[in-house]
């Protein structure tokens, strides 16, 4: 069987994440937001967890390193091609190394996004190494778009992460943009978002467009983090992307959607372990 023939199928992007059973991040929520954009999401799994790490005490994990091989090679086998591809959170040096090599075998004229999901609040997840720093560094070389957040810019750039959270808009914008100068000359020149930079009661994502200057979207700060919401801007951005939506659009919409998405959450006063309540505004994401 050959699925070479596309006809007027929907897009295809290969979503390389885990999949974590319960709390609503990964694949639970890369998967319906792609699809609800109206593209085919095909999950690559990275590894099967009962629930995510954050905050539930002993989750089941079960690698599949081995298993995306197989998948891979199987895909190949049958000449699928994809339309974009998205890389998240990967847990090992060798799953950075297959990413990588899925990339070149399948990313040719297409969009890539990649996620270094490696840390947060100015520190690395405890299993981060450098060695997996230095290999996702060189992971985002191979992108089109990257999406760090500042922790995740500052270690792909070496540079220290700051003290405090710039207390004006033009601080913030002054910071990214040092950060996107330096990420250019570490990774290459990519379109850029930076997430999560605040200041005042704000919450920034900065972007940039390859020759032009970085740029803020920004929206109110909830006040609280929950796991998924990286996803879901990803997801929409990406999804918005495939779509053919200029790129300073498809930030806006990510950044607006995610706010909408997370101020809801607060209203529903859910423990932010389950992540963000995004069920019912799917529908929108269609329009």
């Amino acid at each position: 069987m050959n699925n070479t023939t596309r006809r007027n199928d929907p897009p295809r992007i290969a979503a390389i994440h885990d999949l974590s059973c319960f709390g609503r991040c990964a694949l639970t929520v890369v998967l319906p937001v792609l699809s609800a954009m109206g593209s085919q999401a095909i999950p690559i799994p990275t590894a099967l967890l009962s629930t995510h790490t954050g905050g539930f005490e002993s989750p089941y994990f079960h690698d599949l390193t081995r298993d995306m091989r197989e998948i891979i090679d199987h895909f190949g086998r049958l000449g699928i091609r994809f339309d974009a591809i998205y890389s998240g959170f990967l847990g090992s040096a060798e799953q950075i190394e297959i990413v990588s090599d899925f990339i070149d075998r399948f990313g040719s004229e297409i969009p890539v996004l990649v996620d270094p999901v490696m840390g947060d609040g100015g520190v690395l997840y405890s299993t981060y190494t450098a060695e997996m720093v230095e290999g996702m560094t060189q992971l985002c070389t191979k992108a089109d778009i990257i999406t760090p957040n500042l922790t995740e810019a500052c270690f792909l750039t070496g540079t220290s992460h700051p003290t405090e959270h710039p207390e004006s808009k033009q601080e913030a914008l002054s910071l990214a943009s040092g950060l996107c100068d330096r990420l250019r000359e570490t990774v290459g020149d990519k379109k850029l978002v930076i997430t999560g930079i605040r200041y005042g009661s704000m919450i920034a994502n900065a972007f940039k467009i390859p020759g032009e200057d970085c740029r803020l979207a920004d929206t109110p700060y909830s006040g609280r983090d929950f796991p998924g919401a990286g996803e879901l801007f990803a997801s929409v951005l990406l999804g918005s992307i495939v779509r053919n939506t200029p790129f300073e659009s498809a930030v806006k919409r990510a950044a607006d959607f995610t706010f909408r998405v997370i101020s809801e959450t607060q209203k529903a006063m859910t423990p932010a372990r389950e992540g963000v309540l995004f069920e019912k505004f799917l529908g929108g994401l269609a329009e």
